[in-house]
């Protein structure tokens, strides 16, 4: 059988042993991480050779090959809190019984009482923290920072407006600020320089088309142990192609899970006697006399 390959990789992380991410304990085995939304994924083999060279000329006469890698690169569209805590071995804190604080940056306007009213910027919940800095700066009709502070204001028992800058009414501001949030609501990603990218059991779905019948038959690769690279770029930018981010994998030997007497670095199935149930179509425009009247 030939076939040909033209189709992305369904690709599921699996925990090596018990781990635990944010709130969420994982046990192993149990899938942590689904990419659904890759790009592209590739399977990269490579070795070294060391060769015996002589005679005339110093030819090539013998081969030896070893120190054998397999990486395996995917490349996701999209990015969760997970998926970022696999790629990175950042520390992911999700707690709803603790606040935490969000920075934000408003415009406003002072009013003729010398109030600063922020509710539009905030939700129905949120609050400015009076304990945490607050800076309020006059800007200029282009928004740009004139470097003069409006100073001796306070902060509203409603925790939404800002009062007592009434030497500056009707002046453009802007107002740097925290709130406080329920950290339920706040998924925050802690990169720091101890902790790495992991160990994960992978196994992947694709599609292999036979070149006899055009079928394409399914396709599972299976890495019982790979280590993630903690290499990763995150851009952030308003033209071009939106940002992508590379799961790039190195395989290590490890027993898959229903054979232990052998570590292979990968296994690739295809499954040739896979039969097409093709689609089960029912009219959605029913006529009279039909199952269902008009």
């Amino acid at each position: 059988m030939k076939f040909g390959v033209r189709e992305i990789a369904n690709v599921v992380f699996k925990a090596k042993t018990a781990q635990k991410i944010g709130s969420t304990t994982f046990l192993p085995g149990q899938p942590v991480l689904y990419i659904d939304t890759a790009k592209t994924s590739t399977i990269e083999g490579a070795a070294t050779t060391v060769y015996a060279q002589g005679g005339r000329g110093n030819t090539r006469l013998i081969a030896w090959e070893g120190e054998k890698t397999l990486t395996f690169t995917v490349e996701d569209a999209l990015l969760s809190p997970i998926g970022f805590n696999i790629l990175s071995g950042a520390g992911l804190f999700k707690d709803s019984e603790k606040t935490v604080h969000v920075h934000m940056t408003s415009a406003a306007v002072v009013s003729a009482t010398g109030e600063i009213d922020l509710t539009d910027a905030l939700n129905e919940d949120d609050q400015i923290d009076a304990t945490a800095p607050i800076f309020i700066a006059v800007t200029e009709a282009d928004g740009s920072i004139t470097g003069e502070l409006v100073e001796n204001t306070t902060v509203a028992s409603d925790g939404k407006k800002i009062t007592g800058a009434t030497k500056n009414e009707g002046d453009t501001v802007s107002v740097d600020y925290y709130i406080t949030r329920n950290a339920g609501t706040v998924s925050e990603l802690q990169i720091d320089a101890e902790n790495f990218a992991g160990y994960y059991y992978v196994e992947a779905s694709t599609l292999f088309r036979d070149q006899n019948t055009g079928k394409d038959l399914p396709a599972e690769i299976t890495l019982p142990n790979v280590k993630i690279q903690s290499n990763f770029t995150f851009s952030m930018a308003s033209t071009g192609d939106p940002s992508t981010f590379t799961f790039t994998m190195d395989a290590m030997p490890g027993y898959t899970y229903f054979n232990h007497t052998k570590k292979v670095l990968c296994v690739i199935q295809v499954v040739e006697d896979f039969e097409d149930a093709g689609a089960d179509l029912d009219s959605v425009m029913k006529h009279p006399g039909d199952d269902e009247s008009i």
